[in-house]
Formats: structure tokens, C-alpha cells, sequence
């Protein structure tokens, strides 16, 4: 970790540079972490990736070591010139300053993979904490040309998205994520492995992206509003959360339906599966 360490530390005293809270910066040290973020990813020449939020360029730079093509997307303006002055001398470097959210990823990745002539996309980041959610689910629902997506983020909100529908620590996010990925955990990050230290353990997770969707109910849309509304109130059972967000009627139209799927009228959303939500929302 030392040589990350002393280098982190060269380039935050040379540009006066500091964590930016309200952009949940925190600076990576860990050169294992690094090392197995880039290895997980299984980049090769043949690969674009995205980083968003590069930061300093600890993880650009073995990135840029791996891939045909590696485009940055950092929101901090700070970070530019320290991007740009680091990495000069590579070819195959492009920093956008822009806000992940509002880029055109589809437009984004078809220009690139066409004008550099490469066979895939893939994501890697370290997200802010604050933001980690939007941005996976951006990435996710816009069913964009992606082989995977190499995240870093807070440990409890990644045991969330990899749990497994019907078990326990579910949420809604588990069943959004598992419809388009199939999904893993790689390694648990400790606090001490960033400058400024994080109030949280992190925790890197992949995301291998799904050639077809493990159910199809009869609207998308439906399926997950009904996810959605089941989970806002975690203690209620499903007919109370249904009934609760006017999804259903009354708790007797929602029993019916219930039963009709062979499914007990107290049963909590944790314990459905993404099957059981499909036919769900295809009856309600």
C-alpha cells in the first residue's frame, strides 16, 4: 500500500488538493484492492471502459494498462488537471467533466467501441455513497451495451443489491439488480484502505450483465412498481404494503390473488422471488 499511499499524498500536497465531502470523496490507498478491482474486471485490449469518478487516477492508471480504451467521467473540475498532467503521454484516455447521470452512456459507448474498433464496454467505479443507487440503476434500466459493472460501494448497501431474492437482507434494489445482472461479491474494503477514511466499510461487487432477463411479466414497469411499493414499508406484509400504496383495492382482492398463486396471505416481500413478483403484477 505504500507506494499508492506516498503518491496519493505527493499529488494532494502538489495541487492543494482536498476531499471533496459533499462529492463523497474518499481516496483509494490499497494497492490489493486496486489490483483485484482490474483483475475481477478481466480487461483486455479488445475492451472501452468507463470509470466514473477517477478521482486522482489510482485505478486509471492500471486501467489504462489493460484496455484499448478507457474514457473517465469526473464531475470535480480539480481533478482534470491532475488527470490530464498524470496521464499526458496515453493515447487511449478520454476525462469527461460531466455528471454520470445526465451523460448519454448508449451514444457514449456505440461512438467509441465503432471508432476505436472494439468488442465491448465494461464499467468500473468507485461510487459516492450518496449517489450509489440512481447511478446503478441508471447504468441498469437503460439496458445499455455492457459486459459488466465493477463497482465499490458501501458494504451494506452491496450485501443488499447481491443478496438473493425470497432469502433474508433483501430490499427492493436486490430484485431490480438481479432481473438485469446476475451478480458477485469480490472483496470487503476496510476504512483504512482510503485518505480521508470513510465512516464505512466498503465492499467491491460485479455485475455480469444478462443476455435475457430471468422472467418476462407482461409490463416491466408494473412488476417493479410492485416491488417497489411491497418494500416501503419493511415490517408490513405484502398485502398490507399493496394496500397501503393503492396498488390493490383491499386486502380481499390481494388475498385472491394470493391465493390463486398458492402463496400465504401474511407472506412478506423479502420472501418472494422475482417469479413471484411477475405473476403478482401480471394479476394485479
Amino acid at each position: 500500500m505504500n507506494n499508492i499511499l506516498e503518491e496519493t499524498r505527493f499529488i494532494i500536497n502538489k495541487y492543494n488538493i482536498r476531499a471533496n465531502k459533499s462529492l463523497g470523496q474518499n481516496f483509494l490507498i490499497n494497492e490489493n484492492v486496486v489490483s483485484s478491482i482490474v483483475e475481477c474486471s478481466n480487461i483486455t485490449k479488445e475492451d472501452l471502459v468507463i470509470e466514473i469518478g477517477p478521482g486522482l487516477g489510482t485505478l486509471t492508471k492500471e486501467l489504462l494498462e489493460k484496455a484499448g480504451k478507457v474514457v473517465c467521467i469526473e464531475l470535480d473540475t480539480k481533478m482534470l488537471k491532475i488527470l490530464n498532467d498524470r496521464f499526458a503521454l496515453y493515447k487511449n484516455l478520454e476525462i469527461l467533466n460531466e455528471d454520470v447521470l445526465k451523460v448519454d452512456l448508449h451514444t457514449l459507448i456505440k461512438e467509441q467501441k465503432e471508432k476505436e474498433n472494439l468488442k465491448q464496454a465494461k464499467i468500473v467505479a468507485n461510487l459516492p455513497y450518496y449517489i450509489t443507487t440512481p447511478i446503478i440503476m441508471k447504468l441498469l434500466e437503460e439496458e445499455l451495451d455492457l459486459e459488466s459493472i465493477t463497482v465499490m460501494i458501501q458494504k451494506e448497501v452491496a450485501d443488499r443489491i447481491i443478496a438473493i431474492p425470497g432469502k433474508k437482507n433483501t430490499g427492493a434494489i436486490t430484485y431490480s439488480v438481479y432481473y438485469y445482472a446476475e451478480t458477485e461479491a469480490i472483496l470487503e474494503v476496510p476504512k483504512d484502505s482510503f485518505i480521508p477514511a470513510p465512516e464505512v466499510t466498503s465492499k467491491v461487487i460485479k455485475l455480469n450483465i444478462r443476455k435475457e432477463p430471468p422472467v418476462k411479466p407482461e409490463s416491466k414497469e408494473k412488476m417493479f412498481k410492485t416491488i417497489k411499493n411491497a418494500f416501503t414499508q419493511r415490517r408490513k406484509t405484502l398485502l398490507n404494503s399493496l394496500v397501503n400504496t393503492k396498488m390493490i383495492e383491499n386486502k380481499t382482492q390481494g388475498a385472491e390473488i394470493l391465493k390463486k398463486l398458492n402463496l400465504n396471505e401474511n407472506v412478506r416481500p423479502e420472501e418472494l422471488t422475482l417469479e413471484n413478483f411477475a405473476e403478482i403484477s401480471n394479476n394485479i
